[in-house]
């Protein structure tokens, strides 16, 4: 695979970047799709809610916004890696995930960190 043909993916619809790299880099026929935490595409700021659930969402909706712009979609998702602070919110999480993914869902792994950039619980 040739990443010479390589293209990055922005939206609005999802917060920017912040750091050095790009909200999604398409190459052939794959994306890759950054991480994400719960930042409000408009304010830029973490926006959970107060609640996990309510963190689990924005990231979902985060992702999903990219994958859109970049042609793709949730339903043709392979693979996600949910990064928890707490392996106690697994549950919740898992709520609001499976409301993305309803039918075949994407092989899975998850795990706890120590931390998550700018106090997130919750990166896929």
């Amino acid at each position: 695979m040739s990443v010479e043909n390589r293209s990055a993916v922005e939206t609005p619809k999802a917060p920017a970047a912040i750091g050095p790299y790009s909200q999604a880099m398409g190459v052939g026929d794959f994306l890759f799709v950054s991480g994400q935490i719960a930042l409000d595409p408009e304010t830029g700021r973490l926006g959970n809610g107060g609640t996990i659930e309510a963190e689990t969402e924005r990231v979902m909706e985060n992702l999903k916004a990219i994958l859109v712009a970049g042609g793709s979609s949730l339903a043709r998702v392979v693979k996600t890696t949910i990064y928890l602070t707490d392996l106690g919110d697994f549950q919740a999480v898992n709520q609001v995930y499976g409301r993305f993914f309803p039918e075949s869902p994407p092989a899975r792994a998850t795990i706890q960190v120590a931390g998550l950039p700018m106090g997130a619980r919750v990166e896929v």
